[in-house]
């Protein structure tokens, strides 16, 4: 049975490989090799797709491959999508995670939904909702549905 301490450290690493990636921005062959080394550890693209809808996405919203995903998170000049700008370079300081929605737990999976909060170099924070599914794939978690998104923005009335 997978259990609540374990999806609580898969979440520290994804907020520090996130924080890591940002830190590695300007020098762009560490931070490939660092991104890449941090998509084959935190998810489970070597079974399959994985179900990755990020939060800055307008145009092409589902990234299913470790291609999307690389795009998303470090863009470049060879990114798989135009939109994509490198989330992960902000750079970040600190994510923190509040698993507020819950966690399920399974034998082999797990399920977390909450907000997440990413800080910047300004003190700035961004609020994040967030659903990840987590498989257990050789003793350690990996994400196989990522969902995030900005919370709900009530628009404006129209005159």
């Amino acid at each position: 049975m997978i259990t609540k301490e374990q999806v609580l450290s898969a979440q520290e690493k994804w907020g520090n490989g996130v924080v890591k990636i940002g830190s590695l921005k300007d020098s762009r062959k560490e931070c490939e090799a660092y991104t890449n080394d941090f998509l084959d550890s935190r998810y489970a693209f070597e079974i399959g797709p994985v179900l990755f809808k990020p939060t800055k996405c307008e145009h092409e919203q589902f990234r299913p491959t470790k291609l999307d995903a690389l795009s998303y998170f470090i863009a470049g000049d060879d990114r798989a999508h135009d939109e994509d700008k490198g989330f992960a370079l902000a750079p970040w300081i600190k994510v923190k995670f509040k698993n507020d929605g819950g966690i399920i737990l399974e034998e082999n999976r797990a399920i977390a939904m909450g907000n997440y909060f990413f800080t910047d170099e300004k003190g700035n924070i961004a609020k994040v909702e967030y659903t990840f599914g987590y498989k257990l794939m050789d003793g350690e978690l990996k994400i196989d549905v990522h969902h995030s998104s900005f919370p709900f923005s009530h628009p404006e009335p129209v005159a």
